[in-house]
């Protein structure tokens, strides 16, 4: 896809309007600090930025492939919501704030960039903006000059409230990015934004009130007593990301069976599993939802390993309902047997049934991810590689014939507008 075609994305707004907004910002926050008389409290900026580099340096992914600094994020978010410093009242302005995170955005970076992993600018953008939205409400609306004379309780209430802001703005900002990126419905991404901001956001903004809290008192000794826990805390989630990626490596290296034994064709199941979290994500399901859907997508077919000679194409849309069900359950007590994929089992062994049984007027209780895959794999065994519209329309019209009983409606609608998608991505 060409550059101007990718500008004239529609969903490519929220991603250039959120890296030019934070490039401007970032860029007229250093400017002013940097002139004459823009710059205070050199020894609580050089604390704070040493704080935000080091979170920065140790940058991790979050669930749902989010790549992001926590403790960076808690200690922009604590300078923002400074209020004194060893009971020196905490003068710096909101683009003071801004400059520093820029600052220290650049020091902690620097290993990652020549290593070759540097973070994307959309996250490094979207993060000044979320920052300089908190300083801004607290710093530059003179709501800081009010609560210094509030006492504790007072006070943390006011910080919670402009955390609370805080975290919606960022949902807001990254449902932008990232319904941008994957060419999803902005509302159902943002649903999963604010369910994500409810988990791991919480916690930062939380951790950004506490040390601002506790440098009014203790000052410098505030910052490296939060830093030793949340870097703990940070390593050991770290290795349960490298757990589970292993094991999702591990699970995409066992989906390849079936294709090397002859059974289905190869890049089936990386097809079904990649448009199968596309039309979960447009669904809104959530980031664990997800990661269960893209594991029995994977392995959906694995159960083909049961018969006794292959079926043609490795095409199940076309075999007996008796057959399709003897995979599906052949396949869930194979990854049953791991022990800790339950629901992905679950999953896998409802995929063959159809969405409500003849005569009853309500959907039955099938699984959406269930569902889903169970026409995301009848769409790829009509239509595979091609990219022919006539082919992908026919596959189309073939599930809308099904709707009735064996395709969800909701399901095939959503699968319709996201091949549409790829299908304009892909020109």
């Amino acid at each position: 896809m060409t550059g101007r075609r990718w500008l004239d994305e529609p969903g490519m707004t929220g991603p250039l309007v959120v890296i030019a907004g934070g490039t401007v910002l970032g860029i007229v926050a250093v400017v002013v600090t940097a002139s004459p008389g823009g710059f205070v409290d050199l020894q609580v900026a050089l604390a704070f930025t040493a704080f935000i580099a080091l979170g920065e340096l140790v940058r991790i992914t979050l669930p749902g492939g989010r790549d992001a600094a926590p403790i960076a994020t808690a200690g922009a978010i604590a300078y923002a919501l400074l209020v004194s410093y060893r009971g020196d009242a905490s003068d710096h302005s909101a683009l003071q704030v801004v400059a520093v995170v820029v600052v220290a955005m650049l020091v902690g970076m620097a290993p990652h960039v020549v290593a070759g992993r540097a973070p994307s600018i959309d996250t490094l953008t979207r993060r000044l903006l979320v920052v300089g939205f908190a300083a801004g409400v607290f710093r530059g609306t003179g709501l800081h000059d009010e609560v210094e004379k509030m006492r504790e309780a007072p006070l943390a209430l006011v910080m919670v409230g402009v955390v609370l802001a805080t975290l919606m703005i960022d949902a807001v900002l990254a449902a932008a990015v990232r319904a941008g990126a994957d060419g999803a419905p902005f509302v159902a991404v943002l649903r999963n934004e604010v369910r994500a901001q409810t988990g791991i956001g919480s916690a930062i903004g939380a951790t950004g009130a506490l040390v601002a809290l506790a440098a009014t008192i203790m000052g410098g000794w505030a910052l490296p007593l939060f830093v030793v826990p949340l870097l703990l805390t940070q390593f050991s989630f770290r290795r349960y990301a490298a757990i589970r990626e292993s094991s999702l490596q591990t699970i995409r290296a066992l989906s390849r069976v079936t294709e090397l034994g002859g059974y289905t064709e190869t890049g089936h199941s990386r097809r079904v599993s990649h448009l199968a979290v596309a039309v979960g994500r447009e669904l809104g399901m959530s980031d664990a939802d997800l990661r269960d859907l893209e594991y029995a997508a994977l392995m959906h077919d694995i159960g083909q390993l049961s018969l006794a000679e292959p079926i043609p194409g490795g095409a199940t849309v076309v075999a007996a309902p008796a057959e399709q069900r003897q995979i599906a359950a052949f396949g869930a007590s194979v990854i049953r047997q791991t022990g800790v994929l339950d629901e992905v089992a679950r999953i896998v062994d409802l995929q063959a049934e159809p969405y409500r049984r003849v005569h009853d007027v309500d959907a039955g209780d099938v699984p959406l991810a269930s569902r889903i895959i169970k026409a995301v794999n009848a769409y790829d065994d009509l239509v595979g590689e091609s990219y022919e519209p006539t082919r992908r329309l026919e596959a189309l019209e073939r599930l809308r014939l099904g709707m009735a009983y064996e395709y969800d409606p909701i399901v095939v609608d959503s699968l319709a507008k996201t091949v549409e998608r790829f299908a304009r991505v892909a020109v």
